[in-house]
């Protein structure tokens, strides 16, 4: 399928631009930063055809549905995600850095996708064919994208604070204040994105299943993850939890992410073993 080499080629550009990224921090080479974002981009827009091709190529098969439904799917959105809430981010802040902590995990989403899963478009099941399913796995993605730039941002700070010196490469890290602040803002938009997400769903399972909330395993891991960044939060505006603490949580709550993603469909089994959101 025309898609699926899109998609691939997309996943070669992003592990180019997360090589980019890592020259242009090591060396500082000057001229290989601009080229690492317009590679980037460059992937974003490669990437978005491929989704909207598929979504295309869906329609032929007569199926016609939102290509968001199965594990391959659902990682080409998690990479698309994450490569423009970094790509926002390094606008904001005109720092490329970030790019050598943000892109490997939209390259690895798609790679693993690629090599490791099926491709077929098949249709629906009955429990999916609802205009909730849209809503449900574009804002709980927005979430996890989100989730996984803060971890990047967090590793960054813990590596930035473990140095011994600011001399080298280390030095052009941002400063601990400007990542704690990021890290921070970061995991807001993301809680705000999976808050969303899991009303959502509730109110999706209510009409596919009759029941708001069932304690399925990924429900269950989902509120789960909820409540690590709630408790992230709340430490930080009532206690005034800042640096390690956070880029901890930071981390902690991703492992939470990749557990409910990835543990629950194939550990568990449930309602949603099918499916990705």
């Amino acid at each position: 399928m025309t898609s699926s080499l899109l998609l691939s080629i997309t996943t070669f550009l992003y592990l180019a631009a997360s090589i980019f990224y890592l020259l242009h921090w090591i060396f500082r080479w000057k001229k290989i930063g601009p080229v690492a974002t317009a590679t980037c981009a460059s992937g974003l827009l490669l990437h978005t055809i491929g989704f909207f091709m598929r979504w295309w190529e869906s329609y032929q098969l007569g199926y016609g549905r939102i290509p968001l439904t199965n594990l391959y799917e659902s990682l080409i959105f998690f990479g698309w995600t994450t490569i423009a809430v970094y790509l926002y981010l390094e606008y904001k802040t005109k720092n490329r850095i970030i790019g050598v902590f943000a892109t490997p995990f939209a390259f690895l989403a798609m790679a693993y996708a690629s090599f490791s899963t099926s491709q077929e478009i098949q249709p629906l099941i009955p429990a999916l064919q609802s205009n909730w399913l849209t809503v449900h796995v574009i804002t709980c993605f927005l979430g996890y994208a989100a989730f996984a730039i803060a971890c990047g941002l967090g590793l960054m700070y813990l590596l930035r604070k473990k140095a011994a010196s600011n001399q080298g490469i280390w030095a052009h890290l941002p400063d601990l204040k400007a990542l704690d602040e990021l890290i921070y803002k970061t995991i807001l938009f993301g809680f705000f994105w999976l808050t969303v997400g899991i009303i959502t769903g509730a109110v999706w399972a209510e009409q596919a299943w009759g029941s708001y909330w069932s304690w399925d395993p990924k429900e269950t891991w989902s509120l789960i993850t909820w409540f690590v960044y709630a408790t992230a939060i709340h430490a930080r505006l009532m206690r005034g939890w800042s640096g390690t603490k956070i880029a901890f949580f930071s981390i902690i709550g991703f492992v939470s992410v990749l557990f409910t993603y990835f543990g629950v469909n194939f550990l568990l089994s449930g309602l949603h073993s099918y499916g990705a959101g």
